[in-house]
């Protein structure tokens, strides 16, 4: 089995509080992984110490293999690891078929000097990167808003958005936080179709989430967090069972 993502002894504090502590996780090549826990358990933190937006103060982390200590958020992206945000991040000024080319720039070929000069590959590689993206908008629902102010956008539908972008980029890995925050059942369905078909693609997937009926719909492995640390992992149908899961969302003994 190969291991797209793996993390071993990740520990993070802010402020003498520990976010998260001692976590570990396996996300193997080709799966949907999810993490899922109450609300301040850590997840959202340990995204940012895998992709070291916030650097892990102790353990490691390693991508098809390669340790990631010391690598920039950017790199890490170039390496194919890519993720979206708790709260989407719509870039202002931009249209929504805009905002989503922006997720090919680290696979863009032409340099900004033929992209300024207006050089006919620049504009041929331009023109498939808008055919791509608007393919994108197409299958997101998105497409008779691409020419609008992505600002604009609800907030479930930039969540979509955000999510089409990171697409673009050619992913081998997917680190999605919360990407079901503000679409109702209809559409948080049809997301859920849609991440098993990225995943049949071979992207491999680890999302947070609380829309539980998704997770566990989708997900081929749980790792649950509770005050920054793992107290339980394996299939849906297991942890679900665990009176240690049940405990911290419910708030007493099972």
């Amino acid at each position: 089995m190969t291991l797209a993502l793996e993390a071993r002894g990740l520990s993070r504090s802010f402020r003498g509080v520990q976010a998260i502590a001692d976590v570990s996780l396996a996300v193997p090549e080709g799966s949907i992984s999810a993490v899922i826990g109450p609300n301040g358990a850590g997840k959202t933190t340990l995204f940012n110490a895998l992709t070291n937006l916030y650097p892990a103060a102790g353990g490691s982390a390693t991508f098809f293999g390669r340790d990631l200590r010391g690598l920039s958020p950017e790199a890490i992206a170039g390496l194919g690891l890519i993720r979206t945000f708790q709260t989407a991040r719509v870039l202002t000024g931009m249209t929504v078929l805009e905002n989503v080319m922006v997720g090919a720039h680290r696979r863009l070929r032409q340099g900004p000097v033929a992209q300024a000069l207006r050089l006919p590959a620049a504009r041929r590689e331009e023109a498939a990167v808008r055919a791509r993206a608007l393919r994108l908008l197409d299958l997101f629902g998105l497409a008779r808003q691409a020419e609008q102010p992505a600002t604009g956008l609800p907030a479930g539908h930039q969540k979509q958005l955000e999510l089409a972008r990171a697409l673009l980029a050619e992913p081998r890995c997917l680190l999605l936080d919360e990407p079901a925050a503000g679409l109702n059942d209809s559409e948080s369905a049809g997301l859920g179709a849609l991440l098993r078909a990225i995943r049949d693609l071979g992207v491999t997937i680890l999302i947070v989430d609380h829309n539980m009926s998704l997770v566990m719909g989708i997900a081929d492995h749980v790792v649950v967090m509770d005050a920054g640390r793992v107290i339980a992992s394996g299939t849906p149908a297991s942890v679900t069972r665990d009176a240690g899961v049940l405990e911290a969302y419910l708030g007493a003994p099972a």
